[in-house]
């Protein structure tokens, strides 16, 4: 007989559960077997006893099968996904998409909505009239075979345990547990039906994980339960010491992705960083034969303009202009309000913190401070200082989008604390390692 009570105290005193007790657990919480009290109880044992690996597979894989998981047999490529910790001014997703799909790679893509003061890949789709982040499986399967990728929001048939379980884990203060939050990224991921899967784990002012230890046990554990569960699996550890792109905001990282993809602008790190995990993608889907002939297939398909003919397919696919990428600022939202930012002062831009820089586009309105606020599209910031970057006097900073000038008043204020000049450049490393399966 099923027993929650046991499993629970298992756990809580420290012993190792078996798949079974782990599967069983997890369907108890779909089917409300456990009851809400069980399953704190569950993920606060598991907070302060944690997880073996084996475990972390096992439990990885009863959240992805409690609901639909996805099978893309009749696709003649493999099938890649990429997921980000999270940081500001990354918008990596809307050019790695259609690079692999460029590439003869095919990519469901389930993405999510901001949170704090890092921007959310769909809500940087809605910005698109037209654009559908919510689909039935029918339309998301043929974008997927006819643009070669699809980027959507998560249904309530994918890892139904994982919505569950993260709304107890919000309220119960355990969301910062590696085991917990391994099982909840790879859940979602896995059940769409991955060949393979590259990690881009941020550290730094802008990322959640703000030390690059941190950032490796977090990326360890997701390679190891990733590759343990079938699925060829990587991840970069990557800064976010600074917005990522030179943009913060959903229509203006929009467009930068669009003038990225188009090759008329470029940001030097965010393709650096596009094209590594590009290749990483390419590499464990066996479309290349090693990293350096992956990131050269990448930058022949983005200069050929292959991966912008795919992210156009894309678009129009799910509902968005047909034109989209040839009239690009006719169908984005603009603010009224446009305005340098300067700091009146000389040197060399030596520390950005970047949550601030966010937490500026969540003031204007282009980030929620509470679940289901609505959002300004138009609104953040583009032309953003680098870090090394020379500043004069009247050098801006970047600049500022906003449609109230009391709002553009306290986020310029709040960009301006963020920037710190010194005498000399000094530029954080883009990468902190990379980590393999063993």
């Amino acid at each position: 007989m099923f027993l929650p009570a046991e499993i629970i105290a298992k756990k809580r005193d420290g012993e190792t559960l078996t798949p079974a007790e782990i599967s069983a657990f997890i369907e108890g919480v779909v089917s409300g077997a456990v009851k809400p009290e069980q399953a704190a109880a569950f993920v606060m044992a598991v907070y302060f006893q944690n997880m073996d690996m084996d475990e972390r597979v096992a439990l990885t894989l009863a959240m992805r099968d409690s609901g639909e998981v996805l099978n893309w047999d009749e696709l003649d490529g493999p099938v890649i996904d990429k997921h980000s910790t999270g940081g500001v001014g990354d918008n990596v997703s809307l050019m790695l998409a259609p690079i692999w799909a460029a590439c003869g790679a095919y990519v469901p893509m389930i993405s999510g909505r901001g949170l704090g003061h890092t921007g959310g890949t769909l809500d940087k789709f809605d910005a698109i009239p037209g654009y559908q982040t919510s689909v039935d499986n029918a339309l998301f399967r043929k974008v997927v075979a006819e643009a070669g990728c699809a980027i959507v929001g998560q249904t309530n048939n994918l890892a139904p345990a994982d919505k569950i379980l993260y709304a107890i884990r919000d309220v119960t203060a355990t969301v910062d547990n590696v085991s917990l939050i391994t099982g909840s990224i790879l859940s979602k991921k896995l059940a769409a039906g991955l060949d393979a899967l590259v990690l881009d784990v941020k550290v730094g002012s802008g990322a959640f994980m703000k030390s690059a230890d941190e950032a490796k046990t977090l990326a360890e554990s997701l390679v190891q339960v990733a590759n343990g569960a079938g699925v060829r699996t990587s991840a970069l550890i990557s800064d976010m010491n600074q917005p990522l792109a030179s943009a913060a905001g959903n229509a203006l990282e929009v467009q930068n992705a669009v003038q990225f993809l188009t090759g008329k602008h470029r940001d030097a790190n965010l393709e650096q960083v596009v094209l590594e995990l590009a290749a990483h993608g390419l590499m464990h889907g066996g479309l290349s034969a090693d990293l350096d002939a992956a990131r050269q297939k990448a930058q022949d398909v983005l200069d050929n303009g292959k991966a912008a003919e795919q992210f156009g397919k894309m678009i129009s696919g799910l509902g968005g202009p047909t034109d989209f990428m040839t009239r690009t600022e006719h169908y984005l939202p603009k603010a009224k309000i446009i305005r340098d930012v300067t700091l009146g002062q000389v040197g060399y831009v030596t520390e950005i913190n970047a949550k601030q820089v966010g937490m500026g586009v969540v003031i204007l309105g282009g980030g929620r401070k509470a679940p289901g606020d609505p959002l300004d599209y138009a609104v953040g910031f583009d032309q953003l200082a680098s870090l090394g970057q020379k500043i004069e006097q009247d050098t801006p900073i970047a600049r500022l989008h906003a449609n109230d000038e009391a709002l553009a008043d306290e986020a310029e204020e709040r960009l301006k604390a963020a920037y710190s000049l010194g005498d000399a450049p000094q530029t954080p490393p883009l990468y902190y390692g990379v980590i393999e399966q063993d």
